[in-house]
């Protein structure tokens, strides 16, 4: 149900000129042809934050507007409404003052819900607007008691399954758990480790394993049987790798990709959760600056090219690729790509996946494509010679190519090309825009606090012209720090954001190419026309208070 009026949203929209007024109009008109929520459909097209939306629709409401992030939850707040209530309706207690209990709700305009809650409580009702996003995050709050208990709770099901004869069960409870625990704590893997007398579980969070708990040895095949089932995998093979995938419902549509693959101690599982919110992104979401936007934008406005995203595994490069590919995402382009694995399903995209049994890869699979007649391409990886090759010839014949590389900055890119053969004619022809980027840890807004630094600490450890770039005065810079709470599990961090270098290829870039300049003088030359390196763009966010100076030599160093 909506409760605002899509037409005032709209106006205000329009006004605040945060959206382009012709992808505004195409997204109420949707909304009024459809009868779906003009809220979903900007979200769903990521043409708005979730958090800027929600702000507009309480002013059309005239409720004050709440960000749910910000806020620790204190238990005694979570008595006010039952979870199951919570959970159905939409809405949380989130503070309490001596004028009332104050009330996120998605919908404030419920008028019989606030006065059965003030009649419960026997206290004053404040409602604010928050949106369904943000709630359905701060919902795990109610799974405090299940983070307290955990241990316990695995340790009901670990003697119910070494006593019962069925242990189908309380094997697939145990899994169960696992895999919603991993959810509420938004991990992006679990590790299932066997070792000498036992299992230890890992999750990945914020880009960091940490230990969460060991099971006894004993339940190791059954967990990892049960796991095979759920990915129809094979039960029976031990001695080989294998990949399958697993579709779960965790109050939301949970795709899990499922690694199995022998140790020494026996076989280890690696479940990639894959959740359909957390790849709702725009560009500034990323963390990509206004310039760098600017850059991109004007090189994926171009009808041909390659634009290439550039890091280590895990820096965030596919969700890069694919943030710009559902930008450009329109019913007069012909999207294909090819990928290994198709990480995201995207609506009106030919999306194909690498197949080594049936022999289908990069380059056969982007032969195929050029036959379906492609206006954009995207390449999950140039692994090859022949992917490269196949890739700069598509962008020479009127294709935009997007694709991703393992190199370590933007610069180290071109020559790696000319490296896989491709002449570096093609490659300064071919290439429009390099992004090289790392992924960091954002500090906790629950926990934040700010001190300073000296500059002579500083100098040790950043260039000195970043030093001085981004000091308050000569002899000290202000910095934040998350001192550790409940909203981040005390580590002072939560959630991730991008830092990037985007490197354009101009005219006297390319020439460089051309005369097979090493890598280092590219980068001079793109430093000189007004390239803004990863370490810099780092510190930009450590003094906006986004991140740590740690987080940004962890990214940036390693």
């Amino acid at each position: 149900m909506q409760i605002y009026d899509s037409n005032q949203v709209y106006k205000t929209l329009s006004e605040l000129k945060v959206i382009p007024l012709d992808k505004l109009k195409e997204a109420l008109a949707e909304s009024q042809t459809n009868n779906k929520p003009f809220d979903e459909i900007l979200l769903s097209r990521e043409l708005i934050s979730d958090k800027n939306l929600g702000e507009v629709i309480a002013e059309s409401l005239k409720t004050p507007f709440i960000n749910l992030s910000k806020v620790d939850i204190t238990d005694d707040l979570l008595l006010v409404v039952p979870e199951v209530l919570a959970r159905k309706s939409y809405l949380i207690a989130f503070a309490r003052s001596k004028d009332g209990i104050k009330l996120a709700m998605n919908n404030p305009t419920n008028s019989e819900l606030i006065s059965l809650i003030s009649k419960k409580t026997g206290e004053k009702i404040i409602p604010y607007y928050a949106t369904k996003q943000d709630i359905a995050d701060a919902l795990k709050y109610y799974q405090k008691e299940m983070q307290r208990t955990f241990n316990d709770l695995l340790g009901e099901q670990v003697e119910e399954a070494k006593k019962s004869k069925e242990k189908e069960a309380p094997i697939s409870k145990i899994v169960d758990l696992l895999i919603e625990y991993a959810f509420e704590n938004k991990a992006s893997d679990i590790h299932i480790e066997p070792e000498d007398t036992d299992t230890l579980i890992r999750y990945r969070v914020d880009g960091v394993l940490h230990d969460v708990l060991h099971l006894p040895k004993e339940l190791h095949n059954q967990i990892i049987s049960r796991i095979k089932v759920m990915s129809r995998l094979r039960t029976d093979e031990h001695l080989s790798a294998q990949d399958g995938k697993i579709q779960a419902d965790v109050g939301e549509k949970l795709d899990i990709r499922v690694s199995v693959v022998p140790i020494v101690d026996g076989e280890k599982v690696v479940l990639r959760l894959l959740s359909s919110h957390s790849r709702q992104f725009s560009l500034d979401n990323l963390g990509m600056s206004d310039t760098d936007i600017a850059k991109l934008k004007t090189a994926y406005k171009k009808p041909y090219g390659i634009i290439l995203s550039t890091g280590p595994t895990g820096s965030g490069k596919t969700t890069t690729i694919y943030t710009v590919v559902k930008i450009i995402n329109t019913r007069e382009k012909n999207i294909a790509t090819i990928e290994d694995p198709v990480e995201y399903d995207i609506d009106g995209i030919n999306q194909i996946q690498v197949n080594p049994k049936t022999n289908l890869t990069f380059a056969k699979g982007l032969r195929s494509i050029l036959r379906q007649d492609p206006d954009i391409i995207f390449v999950g990886e140039i692994r090859d010679n022949e992917t490269a090759e196949i890739s700069v010839n598509a962008a020479m014949t009127g294709h935009l190519v997007l694709s991703t590389l393992h190199t370590n900055n933007a610069a180290t890119t071109l020559p790696r090309l000319i490296d896989m053969g491709i002449e570096p004619f093609l490659v300064a022809s071919t290439v429009n825009l390099i992004i090289g980027q790392r992924l960091i840890r954002k500090i906790c807004e629950s926990c934040r606090e700010s001190t300073t630094i000296a500059a002579s600490e500083l100098k040790k450890i950043i260039p000195i012209n970043s030093t001085n770039k981004y000091s308050d005065n000569k002899n000290e810079m202000r910095v934040y720090q998350g001192k550790g709470c409940s909203v981040c599990h005390n580590t002072g961090y939560r959630d991730r954001i991008g830092i990037f270098e985007v490197l354009q290829v101009t005219p006297a870039i390319r020439k460089l190419i051309e005369s097979k300049a090493n890598s280092g003088e590219i980068e001079e030359k793109a430093l000189e026309e007004g390239m803004t390196p990863m370490m810099e763009d780092g510190l930009k966010k450590v003094k906006t208070g986004i991140t740590t100076i740690e987080e940004v030599l962890r990214a940036t160093k390693g």
